[in-house]
């Protein structure tokens, strides 16, 4: 059987490729694709969602807008620069338009009925800022139950993208600390530390752009992304970094997880949004994901996104 799960996510290019491995995984039922403000403007997340579920004939996946904000301040930065205008790399009008309008419950609701409708535990995989799940867990903690666990793309014990802070985390860091720092759900959280050691180097890119025209397109959606890294970086490579979360979330245990206590820095200051590794004790743990053999991780996701085809 099995295992439901539902997405939420800022689209945002890994989280394109993040979304069709998913799909091409049949360990897990998608149930939902949610969207939150991230990588760029809620609307275009929302549009990005629905147009990479039409380019995988996936009409029958609901997928339903949420948090256009952070709960609390504003966001200071998007991640154009990244993921391109339109935060598919320029590409997205290139991919079909969404099959179906987004579910008018909006994001938490529609997470809130897939729980609810759900007969095993869902495990809910954001691959974003967490603004709609800590909503979710605001609004309805009678629903709890029905989670088996968090699987969130975000946060770093080490150095940060944003400053000193993980992007997803920047993004809304009361919403971060509000999901991390509760014991009624599991958490898995999967970080920089672990996402930077996994990059997609040419072998890998050229193997993704030759597996058919489904992977042929998310690979020039991926180019502009590469030419960033290229840029940035010096190498030609990029880290899929949502697709490492997902991975996880399909095939529980890929990743090696340490058992840590884990807040986030929510003043005003230079160090918004970081996470921090707190003594053991001084609150639930997370499992946090620090190791993985990373050849066959990427190897693992490259093998299901070739079945798209």
């Amino acid at each position: 059987m099995s295992t439901p799960i539902v997405i939420d996510t800022d689209p945002g290019v890994d989280d394109a490729v993040a979304i069709m491995l998913a799909l091409a995984s049949p360990e897990v039922e998608v149930r939902a694709v949610t969207t939150v403000f991230g990588n760029v403007a809620l609307e275009s997340t929302t549009a990005n969602a629905g147009r990479i579920l039409a380019l995988c004939d996936r009409a029958d996946v609901p997928v339903a807008a949420g948090a256009a904000r952070p709960l609390v301040h504003p966001q200071r930065e998007r991640a154009q620069q990244w993921h391109g205008g339109d935060g598919l790399g320029g590409r997205a009008s290139a991919l079909p338009v969404p099959a179906v309008e987004p579910d008018a419950r909006g994001a938490v609701e529609t997470m809130a009925a897939a729980l609810r409708a759900s007969a095993e535990p869902v495990t809910l995989v954001p691959i974003g800022p967490l603004t709609n799940v800590a909503l979710l867990l605001a609004v309805h903690p009678d629903l709890t139950s029905k989670i088996a666990r968090i699987v969130w793309m975000g946060g770093s014990l080490g150095a940060g993208n944003t400053g000193a802070a993980e992007f997803n985390a920047h993004c809304d860091p009361e919403a971060a600390h509000r999901v991390l720092t509760q014991a009624d759900v599991p958490v898995t959280m999967v970080p920089l530390d672990l996402t930077l050691r996994c990059p997609a180097g040419p072998d890998w890119l050229d193997a993704l752009a030759g597996a058919g025209s489904r992977c042929g397109e998310l690979a020039q959606v991926i180019a502009h992304y590469r030419a960033a890294y290229r840029a940035r970086y010096g190498m030609d490579a990029v880290a899929v970094h949502d697709a490492v979360a997902v991975l996880e979330a399909v095939l529980p245990g890929t990743l090696r997880t340490t058992a840590l206590p884990v807040e986030v820095a929510c003043d005003l200051g230079p160090a918004r949004g970081a996470t921090v590794a707190m003594p053991s004790g001084s609150g639930p743990d997370v499992q946090v994901a620090l190791d993985a053999d990373t050849g066959e991780v990427l190897a693992e996701i490259l093998k299901r996104l070739q079945r798209l085809g």
